[in-house]
């Protein structure tokens, strides 16, 4: 069902993603800052969700503030805290073997699971500007000997500034090829993220929009959990995209800057 944008701004809370809908690399969108203002001036609740699992939520926060947008630590969710969240249900108290960043791996740690070059229960790929053909070895190793492969997202690229770069899934694939093992990916369009970001607002999904820039992550993954969605083309998705998918947002904007008019 198509929405227009007074029934968007009656929305009572927005799941948002960041790369390509609120910034490129370190360059924030045109219109974002208005919207900022207007999600706060308004009330409304907002959850930055982010399929990225480099950074923490205090450096988002800070990398945000950098660009003039002034956002609590608390409005983050990204896909390491998910993945950390996930492992802690599975296995409580278990061992990864880690390709990432800091996000991933702070996110690891608070969840209770530890470091393991030996023998992991999982192995766990993120982002990374870190990624060499050693860890490729290490993790085909640990894959074949029974470590579980988890991967923290399935994009394969990501938008930044000045074009466009390989992420998780471009990252993930040496080490499914070599092991003939499938990796689990715990970020949208997994369900899992979508509803942890639903009990982080405290909100129902009638009253949630989600708007990102990937029909294959955030829509789907809005549709998959009933929420309403929003494709904005300031990220990876062209207008010609939209119509190769089987399925379409419930409405499509140039950037968030037009949900403020």
């Amino acid at each position: 069902m198509d929405i227009d944008l007074k029934d968007l701004r009656e929305k009572k809370a927005f799941i948002c993603d960041m790369d390509g809908v609120i910034y490129h690399g370190n360059q924030v969108l045109p219109g974002v800052v208005d919207f900022v203002e207007w999600l706060q001036r308004e009330g409304k609740a907002f959850l930055f969700l982010t399929n990225s699992s480099e950074r923490t939520p205090r450096e988002l926060h800070g990398k945000l503030k950098r660009m003039g947008l002034d956002v609590g630590a608390g409005h983050f969710y990204t896909s390491a805290l998910a993945t950390a969240a996930f492992l802690k249900s599975q296995t409580p108290g278990g061992s990864v073997y880690v390709i990432g960043q800091t996000g991933l791996v702070n996110a690891l740690y608070d969840a209770g699971l530890t470091m393991n070059d030996i023998d992991p229960d999982y192995v766990v790929i993120g982002e990374s500007m870190e990624y060499t053909y050693t860890k490729i070895i290490r993790a085909v190793h640990h894959v074949r000997n029974g470590a579980r492969l988890i991967g923290t997202n399935p994009d394969v690229t990501g938008p930044v500034e000045g074009g466009i770069i390989p992420a998780t899934g471009a990252l993930m694939a040496p080490v499914e090829l070599a092991t003939g093992c499938k990796a689990y990916y715990v970020g949208k369009p997994n369900p899992l993220m979508m509803r942890h970001a639903l009990k982080c607002l405290n909100m129902r999904r009638e009253d949630t929009a989600i708007i990102g820039d990937r029909m294959d992550t955030d829509i789907v993954a809005g549709i998959e959990s009933e929420i309403a969605t929003v494709l904005v083309l300031s990220g990876v998705t062209a207008p010609a995209d939209i119509a190769t998918f089987a399925y379409r947002p419930n409405l499509v904007l140039n950037g968030v800057g037009d949900i403020t008019g």
